[in-house]
C-alpha cells in the first residue's frame, strides 16, 4: 500500500511538472503584414524583424519585404527592406541580417536597411530557415532538397544532404551543435564530423525551433500548433489554433522576457505570448 501511495504521489508530481508550462498572450500586432513567415528579435536594438512572403512561397516576384517592429508590436516601418522575392528565415551576425529568399541568401545592413549582397548555389531549391553559430558561420535549410547549405568565408555551398534531412526546416544552435527540425524528428548535427543523430522523435513537422535548455525545445508546426518536445516524453501542447486557421510559422524569441513571437502567416499578424513556468 505504501509503495502504491508513493507511486501515485510521484505520478502526480510528474504530471504537474509537465503541465506547469503555458503560453499567455502579451500582445497582438495589427494585421498589416503580407504572409509573415519568420520573426527575429534583435537584442542590441530591441527591434523585431518580420519576413513577408507577399505572394506564393516560390514566386520570384520582388514583392517580398522585411518589416521592423518595436518590442510592443508597434510597426516602425512596414516595408523596411524591399524587393525581395519570398523571404523566410532570418539570423543576425553582428550588424548584418541574413535572410533566405527561395534560392539565394541575402545579406542586409541593419543600420541602413540596404541589401549588401546575395549568395546563390545552383543546387538550392527552397531555402527556408537560417541560423548562425558563434563564429558567424551561417547555415540554411533547404526543405525541398533535404539539405543544409553553409556560408563561410563568403562561400555559399551545399554542406550536408541526407535522406534524414527530408523536409529540413527549423534550425537552431545548442552547445555548438546544429539542431534541425525535419518531418517527424528533431536532429542534431556535429558541424565538424557532420554526423547526424536523432534527438527527439516527433510526429509533426518542425517549423519554428527554440532550445529552452535541459533537453527541452519549443517548436511550431506551421498549421498552428506550438508545443514543447523532449526526448522520451510525449509532446506538451501549449497552443493549437489549427481549427481557427491561425498558423504558427517560424518562431522568434525574447529570452530575457520569455516572450515567444509567432508569425501567423495567412492571418497576417505577429502574436507575442509569454512562456509561463520552468
Amino acid at each position: 500500500m505504501k509503495k502504491f501511495s508513493l507511486l501515485l504521489v510521484l505520478l502526480c508530481v510528474s504530471i504537474f511538472s509537465v503541465s506547469s508550462q503555458s503560453l499567455k498572450t502579451a500582445w497582438s500586432s495589427q494585421a498589416y503584414f503580407r504572409i509573415p513567415e519568420s520573426v527575429l528579435y534583435n537584442p542590441v536594438t530591441n527591434e523585431i524583424y518580420v519576413s513577408n512572403i507577399n505572394g506564393k512561397p516560390s514566386s520570384k516576384n520582388h514583392n517580398g519585404f522585411i518589416s521592423k517592429l518595436d518590442k510592443k508590436g508597434n510597426i516602425i516601418k512596414l516595408q523596411w527592406v524591399k524587393r525581395l522575392n519570398a523571404p523566410k528565415g532570418m539570423t543576425l551576425v553582428g550588424k548584418k541580417l541574413y535572410v533566405s529568399d527561395i534560392n539565394r541568401l541575402v545579406k542586409i545592413n541593419v543600420e541602413t536597411g540596404k541589401i549588401i549582397r546575395s549568395y546563390k548555389d545552383d543546387s538550392a531549391r527552397f531555402l527556408n530557415d537560417v541560423v548562425a553559430d558563434d563564429a558567424g558561420v551561417v547555415y540554411v535549410s533547404d526543405s525541398r532538397l533535404g539539405a543544409i547549405f553553409r556560408l563561410q568565408h563568403n562561400q555559399f555551398k551545399l554542406w550536408k544532404k541526407s535522406t534524414l534531412l527530408a523536409g529540413a526546416n527549423g534550425l537552431a544552435f545548442e552547445d555548438d551543435k546544429l539542431m534541425v527540425g525535419v518531418r517527424g524528428y528533431l536532429l542534431c548535427i556535429d558541424p565538424l564530423m557532420q554526423r547526424i543523430n536523432i534527438v527527439v522523435k516527433n510526429k509533426g513537422v518542425i517549423d519554428g525551433l527554440i532550445p529552452l535548455g535541459k533537453g527541452k525545445y519549443l517548436v511550431s508546426d506551421w498549421a498552428g500548433k506550438i508545443q514543447i518536445i523532449e526526448h522520451g516524453k510525449a509532446p506538451l501542447i501549449l497552443s493549437n489554433t489549427s481549427s481557427q486557421k491561425t498558423n504558427a510559422a517560424d518562431l522568434g524569441y525574447i529570452p530575457e522576457e520569455k516572450i515567444v513571437l509567432i508569425p501567423t502567416f495567412n492571418d497576417n499578424r505577429v502574436l507575442a505570448k509569454k512562456l509561463i513556468g520552468d
